[in-house]
């Protein structure tokens, strides 16, 4: 056959068997998946049970919460195998769609393994770093009366960084594993019902998604259930359970280093193809997307998954492992402040709510079955409806279990009607997720203005695209801005007011109340990352229909489901920028109470009067656009690259757009692998090196000159202003890019002249320039933010 090829000699394309190269030799498992495939099926299950019956023993010895927590998550990973198993019980096709997966799995594998080994090596170096700081810092008052000394603490916090950052892992190699073989399904199935296809891609990501949401749980619980044996927590003389969530944030420091360059690695990755495959493909060679002529084509499928799915599984087990331990860390806090008598319920709930997450998530994802239907588009019912129905559940079930959960973990005698308080701030956090979902969707789906306003400007060449597209994601922030304000105010005040006061009688649970606002907003999480997972499985899909040269339509059902993955990466990109501005005022008031518990003072506001302190803020707001300004640039010269490579190919085998010679997916391939892991470092390294050099220094400078807080004040600005404007700019870009890219869509589905036009051709062009936005730039803000906030609370004894 590649004889053949090569000399040219073959019919045309439909009339010929097509093959399609493998990017690796065999399929890649990380290693102790293929540990725990040699060993023997009784064995792993006694195993297996061991490990089930010591984690039950731990929780049993710290509280019955963490019983019931223990049990949903384990009952919630027995469903995704379930869900596992439904999807993979499906039909791959015919061979052509079989051999186009195996070459997107082997290529996204293999760039995996390369990634993630790269990171590890990284976080092994970091986790030195961190030992050897704590090995000299001071510690607490309240750690020294309980017997934790320096060098347990450092071995604690170093062992939940690397414990986070694993887990963080395993998260994103679920989010790929899942979506490189539930993607030739998708196609397949959309062969006979659009409906079919839409409730493969939904269970396929739903399976990613309780396991991320499920390991999240568990790691936190986990770490904290053996931290409260060892130390035996609450016996005389011993370390209080309030003292306990402080321990855990190298866990959210560790997933959140890991989800920070998973992000940079995979968006460079995806995009610098994409554009290549773009410019090249569409705008000069006036190809469809996806064809398989386009030798970036594969580079660019491998891209989707490496990028949205792998990077994106990571990205929400950091925002939930986050969230979290903030809201125990200030639970706790508020718990002490009130002298509760049993704070569990405090410090715990963060757990119940994300476990019973799992299960309306499980409902709302079931809620979407195959019905029957013609296969024609339009008999079907919009997919995008149909999502909205599971996510409406899911919302419904959320209301009722996050009002259970107040009742029954943060009702206390002290003030009997604080839980209710503490549910209205829930309620807050949801119908806040669900604003925002909404806010992300008029803005970036072709069925509303916007959109359909960027693509008439299409019409009247590239410059005028740019400028609407510009425009519209700068308008796009206001709504946002406005709807995060009042959840933040509102959740406070319903706080403040919850009848819980401290010792003299000051009202205690205002930051706490944010909290469960911000438990509110993640309370549908999985269901969330379903959608989310969704869209790249959808475009993998249309990818594999389109390279095996199926009926027109077949891609017709696949160009339905991708543009509603578009819309559903955006509106939960949207989600997770809401999330992180809360959970990032979380982080900061964390930050603050520990800065007070290590300098021994009050530690309650930072004056940006003081000079130092406004440079601090000027230098975080300075870092949000220096790393974007990079991560886009990294995108850019990566994609110059393969855009020389596509052309060289088209040049040296003009056969190629006759289906006489094949190209050379491998090396695009190459290239963009190779390229992206050089280019994250950059980004990635400024992230984490740069709070800590700006505390030192300024620690330094303010011991010369009597302010002996001035390096944490100084970091402190410098997390506020990289926030506000961190979060702004993660707004204007995803959204702007996300308009952009289905402003392109509108205009494929006919409108406006259709495909090939020139006003096509001036929609190509912007989407080209939003891919780094919402894929690269974007995504990666909201984690670098959050990772500052995780970074200053680890490294905040060495500002002192």
């Amino acid at each position: 056959m590649d004889d053949e090829m090569e000399g040219g000699n073959l019919g045309p394309y439909q009339d010929r068997p097509r093959t399609f190269p493998s990017m690796k030799s065999k399929a890649y498992a990380p290693w102790i998946f293929r540990v725990l495939m040699r060993i023997n099926s009784r064995i792993l299950l006694v195993l297996l049970l061991v490990c089930f019956g010591a984690i039950f023993y731990v929780g049993a010895s710290t509280s019955p919460i963490l019983v019931f927590v223990f049990s949903v998550c384990i009952i919630s990973f027995f469903v995704s195998i379930y869900l596992t198993k439904w999807v993979l019980a499906k039909d791959e096709g015919p061979p052509e769609m079989s051999e186009i997966s195996d070459a997107i799995r082997d290529g996204a594998e293999g760039f995996f393994r390369t990634q993630y080994g790269t990171i590890s090596k990284m976080a092994l170096l970091l986790g030195l770093v961190i030992l050897g700081i704590y090995l000299f810092r001071n510690i607490t008052p309240q750690q020294e009366l309980s017997g934790l000394g320096r060098v347990t603490s450092a071995y604690i916090t170093v062992a939940a960084f690397l414990f986070g950052a694993l887990c963080s892992g395993v998260a994103g190699y679920v989010g790929m594993w899942v979506s490189v073989r539930a993607n030739v399904r998708v196609s397949s199935a959309a062969r006979r019902s659009a409906r079919e296809a839409l409730q493969i891609a939904v269970r396929a990501g739903g399976f990613s998604a309780l396991v991320v949401v499920g390991m999240a749980v568990m790691g936190v619980a986990i770490l904290y259930a053996i931290l409260y044996v060892w130390f035996g927590v609450d016996s005389t003389g011993t370390m209080k359970a309030t003292d306990l969530p402080l321990l855990l944030v190298g866990y959210g420091f560790g997933a959140s280093f890991v989800a920070l360059f998973a992000q940079l690695g995979g968006g460079i990755f995806t995009k610098a193809a994409d554009v290549g495959a773009d410019l090249v493909g569409k705008v000069e060679q006036g190809i469809p997307e996806d064809d398989p002529r386009n030798p970036a084509v594969i580079a660019d499928l491998v891209g989707d998954n490496v990028g949205d799915c792998a990077a994106r599984g990571a990205d929400l087990f950091e925002s939930i492992a986050a969230e979290i331990i903030s809201a125990m860390i200030l639970g706790g806090t508020m718990a002490q402040r009130c002298k509760i008598e049993d704070p569990s319920g405090f410090i715990l709930f963060p757990l119940v709510v994300h476990s019973f997450d799992l299960v309306i998530s499980s409902v709302g994802i079931f809620s979407i079955r195959n019905k029957r239907d013609s296969g024609v588009i339009g008999t079907i019912e919009d997919p995008m409806k149909t999502l909205e129905k599971g996510y409406s559940v899911t919302i419904f079930l959320a209301v009722l279990t996050f009002g259970l959960s107040t009742r029954w973990l943060l009702y206390t005698e002290q003030a009997p009607t604080a839980w209710l308080n503490f549910a209205l701030c829930g309620l807050v956090g949801i119908v806040t997720a669900y604003v925002f979902v909404w806010i992300s969707k008029y803005y970036t789906d072709y069925k509303y203005e916007p959109v359909r306003t960027l693509a008439l400007a299409s019409s009247t060449g590239h410059g005028t695209n740019i400028i609407a597209g510009v425009s519209l994601g700068l308008e796009s922030t206001a709504l946002p801005v406005l709807v995060i304000s009042l959840a933040i105010v509102s959740a406070f005040w319903l706080g403040r007011t919850s009848g819980l006061t401290d010792e003299a009688g000051n009202p205690t649970g205002g930051l706490f109340g944010t909290a469960v606002a911000t438990m509110g907003m993640l309370s549908t999480a999985a269901y969330v990352l379903t959608m989310d997972m969704f869209g790249p499985i959808a475009d993998n899909a249309g990818g594999i229909v389109e390279m095996s040269q199926q009926p027109e339509s077949v891609r017709e059902i696949t160009d339905v489901l991708d543009a509603v993955g578009n819309t559903t990466k955006a509106t939960t990109k949207g989600f997770a920028i809401g999330s992180a501005a809360l959970a990032s005022f979380l982080l900061f008031s964390a930050y603050m109470d520990e800065v007070a518990a290590f300098a021994q003072e009050p530690f309650k506001q930072v004056d940006i009067a003081i000079p130092e302190v406004f440079v601090g803020g000027l230098l975080g707001s300075m870092l949000i656009f220096l790393f974007s300004a990079w991560a886009c640039a990294a995108v850019g010269r990566t994609a110059q690259e393969v855009v020389n490579e596509v052309r060289r190919q088209f040049i040296e085998r003009p056969g190629i757009m006759d289906y006489k010679e094949k190209p050379d997916y491998g090396r695009c391939v190459s290239i963009v692998a190779s390229a992206s892991l050089k280019e994250m470092i950059k980004p990635g390294a400024l992230a984490i090196i740069s709070p800590t050099v700006v505390g030192v220094l300024f620690r330094i400078l303010g011991y010369y000159t009597g302010h002996p807080l001035l390096g944490a004040k100084v970091v402190a600005s410098m997390l506020m202003f990289a926030t506000v404007s961190g979060i702004l700019m993660a707004l204007f870009l995803n959204t702007a890019g996300g308009a952009w890219d289905n402003a392109k869509k509108y205009i494929e589905t006919g409108a406006l002249g259709g495909k090939g036009s020139d006003t096509h051709k001036a929609a190509v062009t912007g989407d080209t320039v939003g891919d780094p936005f919402k894929d690269t730039a974007g995504p990666s803000l909201h984690v670098l933010i959050k990772m500052l906030a995780t970074i200053t609370l680890v490294m905040a004894p060495i500002f002192l």
